[in-house]
């Protein structure tokens, strides 16, 4: 690939238009992934709540009766659906992620393809997030969580 200097000014690889397809190709695939990885968390954590709900509802004073054992149980029960706090975390992640790899397919395209006549230029940073990392939490027990 041969060195040379970009629109922007600074130095840039010229790139075929075909090689700008298949990796603009590539981002979007992986982009649908991330999407179907989304669903996929976001179906097994309302599984999980359900499943939870119904434990605590069956863990009743009534049926099992007042006991140590039974506080622990329930306790156990809402120390996880606190840390179900996961998915939240891992779907904003998924978010983030998305949009910064739309606008980098969006450029490879803009930047290899050019522009056609009467077409607007695309939103860059209009699709890129606000934030690095939307995410600061590294530990379930300290950090914040960005709630939309």
């Amino acid at each position: 690939m041969q060195s040379t200097l970009a629109k922007s000014g600074g130095p840039g690889v010229q790139v075929s238009v075909m090689v700008a397809a298949e990796l603009q190709d590539s981002l979007l695939v992986v982009m649908h992934d991330l999407h179907r990885l989304e669903g996929l968390l976001s179906h097994a954590t309302d599984n999980l709540l359900e499943r939870f709900g119904e434990a605590n509802e069956t863990l009743t004073e009534a049926v099992v009766g007042d006991s140590p054992e039974l506080a622990a149980v329930r306790s156990a029960l809402r120390a996880a659906v606190t840390e179900l706090q996961f998915q939240d975390m891992a779907s904003q992640l998924i978010w983030h992620t998305t949009k910064v790899l739309q606008g980098c397919a969006f450029r490879l395209a803009a930047e290899t393809m050019g522009e056609e006549e009467g077409e607007e230029a695309a939103p860059f940073a209009e699709m890129a997030p606000d934030r690095p990392n939307p995410v600061t939490q590294s530990e379930m027990e300290a950090g914040s969580i960005d709630l939309f």
